[in-house]
């Protein structure tokens, strides 16, 4: 698996990206799990940032194909990002916008969260910074060895750490805040149970980390949310950098959501949609449900 990762690699972007959509409809053709959670997460988000109890056929079938799409080529671009030269992946990034907003949270010294949603191909973030910077990023280990090793060598590059999904992920995190570095965190990455809180992400309840509100409790740290949209026919990326003020009357997860459903709403079709975003973590109560005391 890995010398075939690694023969991918050697693919111009744009090749990958058509070979992304095949694979796209192919997954979706032949995945009826897969297939139906992306099409009811779809058609919720799409009901709710249009505004309407319905949305139209035609407007949900258009999304959806580009979606299928997208998420196929955010699949199959992952050779190219993990393997290419560090400074040739970086290069693939044409826009950039809001870095001002990244150099003065910086400049702060207490930190940096970056906060991007599973949009786009988020792995850019990351690189782009810690070509610059030094950044931990927080991240899930796969169950499959030979994927956790390419994540570390396609993650780890640059000045980039990875810390896991546990206590010791979130030390890591903390000292890097307070060393006054920068930290990657999926905001809409379901937490384990205890380390989340129930708040509306595009009108239904979804089961939210709380973590980003402590490191920054904790720190001072600036959050900003980012994301990296994907240019059409492999032409590179463009990314987004936007800085989040916190209301005091609302909470930082609810708050967090709601930026993060502004960013999918300017794309929707590049969204993953099929991830499993409402699930119930194991031993958490379901949304509505009063604990027995």
């Amino acid at each position: 698996m890995v010398w075939l990762f690694n023969q991918f690699a050697r693919l111009p972007l744009s090749v990958l990206h058509r070979l992304g959509i095949l694979f796209g409809w192919i997954a979706y053709l032949f995945s009826g799990q897969y297939a139906a959670r992306l099409r009811e997460n779809l058609r919720h988000g799409l009901s709710f940032l249009q505004g309407k109890e319905i949305v139209s056929e035609t407007d949900f079938t258009k999304v959806l194909r580009a979606n299928v799409s997208e998420v196929g080529k955010s699949v199959m671009e992952l050779p190219w990002v993990w393997v290419r030269p560090l400074e040739e992946v970086v290069a693939s990034v044409k826009e950039c916008h809001g870095w001002e907003h990244f150099e003065a949270a910086h400049a702060h010294g207490k930190g940096v969260v970056i906060a991007t949603p599973h949009f786009g191909c988020f792995e850019m973030l990351s690189l782009y910074i810690a070509a610059r910077l030094p950044m931990t990023s927080m991240y899930r280990p796969p169950r499959w060895k030979f994927l956790d090793t390419l994540m570390h060598q396609g993650r780890e590059r640059g000045q980039t750490k990875l810390a896991a999904t546990d206590m010791g992920g979130v030390r890591q995190l903390l000292k890097a805040l307070k060393r006054g570095e920068t930290i990657g965190v999926l905001p809409d990455q379901v937490p384990g149970n205890g380390e989340g809180e129930w708040v509306p992400f595009f009108g239904r309840s979804a089961y939210t980390m709380t973590l980003i509100g402590r490191l920054i409790g904790s720190s001072g740290a600036t959050v900003l949310m980012c994301h990296s949209k994907r240019l059409p026919r492999g032409e590179g990326y463009a990314l987004y950098f936007s800085p989040l003020v916190f209301d005091a009357a609302t909470s930082i997860p609810q708050q967090i959501n709601a930026a993060m459903e502004a960013v999918i709403g300017s794309c929707p079709e590049q969204y993953l949609w099929s991830y499993n975003r409402y699930k119930v973590p194991r031993g958490a109560l379901p949304p509505g449900s009063v604990k027995e005391l």
